[in-house]
């Protein structure tokens, strides 16, 4: 098992790691739309908020050398369902062709009042 953290994304707020490699994926902590150098939201939409979460899970990713195209699962945590189809754009636009499976929930809070929170698992290239 391998620890990852990369230094131009969203330190842990926790006990716990940004992602761990095991059996040929990676696991990504969930995401919120942090700005990793203020360590706080400045975004206040769900677009943008949900562009940042994407962005935040792209630089852990890329600690390993992936990219958004390895993720083979993403979990959306949703503050308000009715945010729904504004993230979901913004999602595809950012996911383009690639269209790893997801399950989208709606929770009552997230971490600093975050409107969205994304977590993934990427599978490494030469995972079988």
């Amino acid at each position: 098992m391998e620890t990852l953290h990369h230094p131009d994304a969203p330190q842990a707020v926790g006990p716990y790691a940004q992602a761990i490699v095991a059996g040929g994926f990676v696991f990504c902590s969930g995401q919120t739309p942090l700005v990793p150098a203020t360590m706080r939201i400045e975004a206040t939409t769900i677009e943008e908020q949900t562009r940042q979460v994407l962005a935040n899970l792209h630089t852990v990713l890329s600690s390993r050398g992936l990219h958004l195209a390895n993720i083979v699962k993403t979990t959306v945590f949703l503050k308000n369902f009715a945010d729904f189809s504004r993230m979901n754009t913004v999602y595809a636009d950012v996911f383009g062709a690639h269209r790893p499976a997801r399950t989208t929930v709606e929770v009552s809070r997230l971490p600093l009042d975050a409107l969205v929170e994304i977590e993934c698992i990427a599978a490494l290239p030469d995972a079988r």
